[in-house]
């Protein structure tokens, strides 16, 4: 009686355990990843909040614009990490190329697009070349960078898709922000913003469905979401380093 009842009870703790580290659905692991990155929005962030009114000083957009080179200059290398790990996928391997062929292919490569964008503010080609990049902005791409070298693609996957996912209501905004208080009606102003407005709604669906197709297990897709939280972290940790130092300070910010 006593061994059919511990029996019993045994029966019951691995049913209750395999229960609990069961896989989410599709639907569940994928509402779970968004509302990581809406608790994290970029758009959220006191340095966009004051764009999208128009409180930033030109000065300001000037060095958001050199530092945030920084993680435009690197980010085709994130994508080219996670698609050299994504070694039995050919599917994924194959969507990512056509990303990483966007983002650096030819004269229009976005960090160019970026350079183009830095031209319309003034901002000489030398001067985006030897920038000195803040501690936050260093460590940001550093982070970055490390999950999309982890040697398990689930990591790379996500924290593309914690960027990508963010950038095309972001892009539309400045656009909006560029055109509405500060002038900035040119091609080069704008060409960065307006290819990721488009852009990146593909991207966004496709990295979307690559994250379902590989992450099938309750540890895959944890692993997953912890990586899409550090990702959103550190794109903000480079926007708080850039508030902190260029507009919780208006007097430096002037003669920076």
């Amino acid at each position: 009686m006593l061994g059919e009842r511990a029996e019993r009870f045994r029966s019951f703790a691995l049913l209750a355990i395999h229960t609990f580290n069961a896989a989410m659905t599709d639907k569940e692991f994928l509402d779970a990843l968004d509302a990581i990155i809406a608790e994290r929005h970029m758009l959220q962030h006191p340095f966009y909040q004051l764009w999208n009114r128009g409180e930033l000083t030109l000065e300001q957009l000037r060095q958001y614009a050199l530092e945030y080179y920084h993680q435009v200059y690197h980010f085709p290398t994130f994508v080219s990490a996670t698609h050299a790990r994504c070694a039995d996928d050919m599917a994924v391997r194959q969507m990512l190329l056509e990303n990483l062929m966007e983002e650096e292919h030819g004269e229009n490569n976005h960090p160019e697009l970026w350079r183009r964008f830095g031209d319309a503010l003034g901002i000489t080609r030398q001067e985006m070349a030897t920038r000195q990049y803040l501690p936050h902005t260093r460590k940001s791409v550093e982070i970055l960078r490390e999950l999309a070298f982890d040697p398990n693609p689930a990591v790379g996957l996500a924290a593309l898709y914690a960027y990508e996912s963010q950038i095309p209501e972001v892009a539309t905004t400045k656009i909006e922000g560029l055109k509405k208080f500060y002038n900035l009606d040119t091609e080069d102003a704008l060409i960065f913003f307006q290819v990721h407005e488009h852009a990146d709604v593909i991207h966004r669906q496709v990295t979307r469905d690559a994250l379902v197709r590989i992450c099938r297990t309750e540890e895959q897709q944890r692993i997953a979401l912890d990586a899409a939280r550090e990702a959103a972290d550190a794109i903000n940790l480079l926007l708080d380093g850039i508030y902190e130092r260029w507009c919780c300070q208006p007097a430096e910010a002037e003669s920076a």
